[in-house]
């Protein structure tokens, strides 16, 4: 499995703690940064990750900043990102199993290290569910499209070119 992982300056201890247990487990680690605790764009850091999930380089993502939260909005500006807060098991679970979230969310301020684990070991081998759920997370696609958030390589490179400008 192939993980993509970013934070900004406030998740980077935990953003370098979930790279030590995902290495331990054997999965394959795509780490965009930050690479320290001197303060950076958390916005820059979720486009990363989004674009890896968004382009099938990586089967999940990871964001960690102060709160989860800003990490959060931002990753789910790009078309096909459903990415969510977790902060125990259950919301870890229940990203997977009911919305198809790719991409977790973690605040590096509030989550305890006890639960980095299994909250990571829940979320990348959940199976979502279908059924009832799939009609929902289609109905999702479905605004995303009609409202024109469509996204191709190339907008995707020019976002990233352009965060990385700024």
């Amino acid at each position: 499995m192939r993980v993509a992982v970013g934070s900004d300056h406030r998740g980077f201890g935990l953003k370098q703690r979930i790279v030590d247990w995902l290495c331990h487990r054997g999965s394959e680690v795509v780490d965009v940064g930050c690479n320290g605790d001197s303060s950076v764009d958390y916005p820059d850091f979720a486009l990363l990750v989004a674009n890896e999930v968004v382009m099938n380089r990586a089967d999940f993502g990871v964001l960690c900043c102060g709160t989860g939260l800003g990490m959060c909005i931002t990753a789910n500006k790009v078309p096909g990102i459903r990415a969510t807060p977790v902060h125990d098991e259950v919301s870890a679970e229940s990203a997977r199993r009911y919305i198809d979230a790719n991409i977790m969310c973690l605040a590096g301020d509030l989550v305890s290290d006890r639960l980095v684990g299994p909250m990571l070991d829940i979320f990348l081998t959940t199976e979502f569910e279908g059924g009832r759920h799939a009609r929902r997370v289609k109905k999702v696609s479905e605004i995303e499209r009609r409202l024109g958030h469509t996204v191709s390589e190339t907008m995707l490179a020019e976002a990233v070119s352009f965060q990385k400008n700024s």
